[in-house]
């Protein structure tokens, strides 16, 4: 088993900012640096899809960072100049398997210093939407049978450093409470065969949800595998970086965790 290292560099890698859906990205690092982090990665939505559907939800959610990542480079590096804390370069990629070839030509071209995935969609919806309600408990079952088999491509992809929020699903109460330990078990083996690290997610800690992804369950199933995490505050407003990194600081000391080293996130 690899030793414990816990938060020797404090990075946040889950970080939004105007070239999405966040806040300015100068008061998102000031941010960072107010909550004695490390480091701070800005890693704005990306949709990079050729399918219909998804070319309208990029339009109605305004998120061009295809179009727009190396104007916010240029201002990550004068940004970077003046910091006190490592600032990195990074997006969070919607993931879905038929968009695989779209992703990796994108990914290989722009260059980040990492790149995060996330499971949004599901059935042509956000995993966030009410629309989930109309269906009964054993086709919600299948639905989330599905989200977990599209994490474990994610995975098995080998396009991501960090897997985002891995039990999103249970943000949705018509979701909520279905998935299995057989479910955390296929995702923490293909983890421990690949080169992508989990995170511990504080996005949602102080809403109604008020828990942290993933779940105590599914981060004891993690650690039986020897897996790490990364911290990521999903944060999309500064006042959520200074909240949420102290819990989450907390929380990797409460289950005793192993948190991966910045070289392992960044070094790929």
């Amino acid at each position: 088993m690899r030793p414990r290292v816990h938060c020797v560099a404090v990075h946040d890698y889950h970080v939004h900012s105007s070239y999405s859906d966040g806040y300015f990205l100068e008061q998102m690092v000031s941010a960072a640096e107010d909550a004695g982090l490390d480091g701070v990665g800005i890693a704005d939505h990306c949709n990079v899809s050729a399918r219909d559907s998804m070319r309208e939800y990029r339009e109605a959610m305004g998120f061009n960072l295809d179009m727009t990542y190396q104007r916010r480079r240029a201002a990550i590096e004068r940004r970077r100049a003046k910091a006190d804390i490592a600032v990195h370069d990074a997006a969070e990629i919607d993931y879905h398997p038929a968009d695989e070839a779209e992703i990796e030509a994108f990914l290989d071209g722009a260059q980040f210093d990492y790149a995060v995935g996330s499971v949004h969609e599901l059935r042509g919806k956000n995993v966030h939407e009410p629309y989930f309600e109309r269906f009964s408990e054993t086709e919600r079952q299948t639905i989330v049978d599905e989200y977990f088999d599209a994490v474990v491509s994610l995975v098995d992809s080998g396009l991501f450093d960090i897997l985002a929020h891995p039990d999103i699903v249970e943000r949705n109460t018509a979701l909520r409470g279905l998935a299995t330990e057989e479910q955390y078990r296929e995702v923490a083996a293909a983890l421990e065969s690949s080169g992508t690290v989990p995170e511990l997610n504080a996005g949602r800690i102080n809403s109604s949800y008020g828990r942290f992804h993933p779940n105590a369950d599914f981060l004891s199933v993690l650690s039986e595998y020897d897996i790490e995490v990364t911290i990521g505050s999903d944060a999309h407003k500064p006042d959520a970086v200074r909240d949420c990194v102290p819990a989450l600081r907390d929380r990797v000391a409460e289950l005793d965790l192993t948190v991966a080293s910045p070289s392992t996130i960044l070094d790929r």
